[in-house]
């Protein structure tokens, strides 16, 4: 923490992404007890730099001999520098940047390809025991992909002032019911399609930083609950929703920008103004730590099943137990009824699709990533619900009238996910439950 060295994960490879198993990094044992490392690993993310004085890779690499597949993959810690006896910098090891990937943003952090054991063999250390590498690696993963989506909220966000700013200070044209030419023209957030965009925007940006806040605290909770029960069902609970939250602000933050770009017009598109860096900073975050199709995969194929649906069973508890806390503070009945109908939408759509890949697997989890925006379309709608429900009880109890705005906006930007943009569930819920092979009976020599 104090920037002696910063670790990197080295986990792809220029022929394999996300099928970890099929990698080909290899370790050799060495009579020291260490290993010699030899393969490439690609999209390194702070790979290699001059910044702090050493470069912590964690890698992937089956051990000679190992098991096929995941089951012998082994995880070992390769610095760029050995440490001498004192702990001070020693010589170089065997690893170097077989060549820096120019990236279409996050450019403040480099980006390699790096080649292990080009000489004798990157001395490499193994962690743990063999072939249980990628348990390993995943035990970091929750708080991994966590920190993604907060990036990914924290540029939504950061998109969302400088439009909203943008369209308090920007005049242009004049309302459709205005018909004198010699009017002064209004900012353009009077026009109701930019509060539209605004609106959206808040709704995204927001709620995904609420959506990660509460993933935050679950995996607290799973360590330092006060009792058992509790840290088991934060723990179960976090495994489920871990996809969604990854994916949900990563793609919809992707919308959040786009819309600032919007806003502000041929302004938006240039690089006098933020938020076209925003936007290509932002397209990296449904990429990294699992692209989306992976997490849904994950999720409707693994993750609800799991432990005879432990997980699920408790989301659904969770949300029932939020909607009548809604009710009594005095929200529409529109509001709790749309996340209700939305939360019993999906429990038969899950049910019908675990059906469907009991049956036939690959064509069951075809439209798994449907499924996962589906299910993070009722999420960041409960998010939003329990948003409302805190502003209501705040308005009630008489807060100050500085707060009303606050809370006024959160009510108001909750009706508007829950009333335009839930409603897709139930669109997809028809799409999934018929099993529509449209996409999966497209050949290859059509396109």
């Amino acid at each position: 923490m104090d920037g002696r060295a910063n670790g990197t994960m080295a986990l792809t490879e220029p022929g394999q992404g996300s099928a970890l198993g099929d990698i080909t990094t290899i370790a050799e044992p060495a009579d020291d007890g260490t290993y010699r490392v030899f393969g490439q690993k690609m999209f390194i993310s702070c790979a290699d730099h001059n910044i702090a004085d050493n470069v912590i890779h964690m890698v992937l690499a089956k051990i000679k001999g190992a098991p096929p597949g995941v089951k012998g993959i082994s995880l070992f810690i390769v610095p760029k520098y050995l440490l001498n006896e004192d702990g001070s910098r020693g010589t170089r090891n065997d690893v170097v940047v077989a060549g820096l990937n120019h990236k279409m943003g996050y450019r403040n952090a480099t980006n390699a390809a790096l080649n292990f054991g080009e000489q004798d063999g990157a001395i490499g250390y193994l962690v743990g025991e063999a072939n249980k590498g990628l348990g390993y690696m995943f035990q970091m993963m929750n708080e991994a992909r966590i920190g993604v989506a907060l990036g990914a909220a924290a540029i939504a966000y950061q998109g969302y002032n400088c439009s909203l700013d943008y369209a308090r200070q920007r005049p242009q044209g004049r309302l459709s019911s205005c018909k004198d030419p010699q009017s002064p023209q209004i900012m353009l957030i009077e026009h109701a399609d930019v509060r539209r965009m605004l609106l959206a925007q808040k709704a995204y940006s927001e709620g995904s930083l609420a959506m990660c806040l509460y993933a935050s605290s679950l995996f607290e909770d799973q360590n330092s609950a006060p009792d058992q029960e509790q840290r088991q069902r934060a723990g179960l609970l976090l495994d489920l929703i871990i996809p969604v939250v990854k994916s949900w602000p990563s793609k919809y933050g992707c919308v959040s920008n786009d819309l600032a770009i919007q806003i502000l017009g041929g302004s938006g598109y240039i690089r006098e103004y933020p938020v076209e860096q925003l936007y290509r900073d932002q397209r990296l975050n449904p990429i990294h730590e699992g692209a989306e199709a992976i997490h849904g995969l994950d999720l409707l194929g693994r993750k609800v099943a799991m432990k005879d649906q432990a997980g699920f069973k408790i989301f659904l508890e969770e949300v029932g137990r939020d909607l009548p806390l809604a009710r009594a503070s005095g929200l529409a009945e529109s509001l709790v009824e749309g996340l209700q109908q939305a939360l019993e939408t999906l429990r038969l759509t899950t049910d019908v699709l675990l059906d469907q890949v009991q049956a036939d697997a690959d064509k069951g989890l075809a439209n798994a990533t449907m499924y996962l925006d589906m299910f993070g379309r009722v999420v960041a709608a409960w998010i939003w619900l329990k948003q409302a429900t805190i502003s209501a009880q705040a308005i009630s109890a008489g807060c100050a009238e500085s707060d009303q705005s606050f809370y006024r906006g959160k009510l108001q930007t909750a009706q508007y996910y829950i009333e335009w943009e839930l409603p897709a569930v139930e669109q997809l819920s028809e799409l999934l439950n018929s099993g529509n092979p449209v996409p999966f009976d497209m050949k290859d020599e059509w396109f």
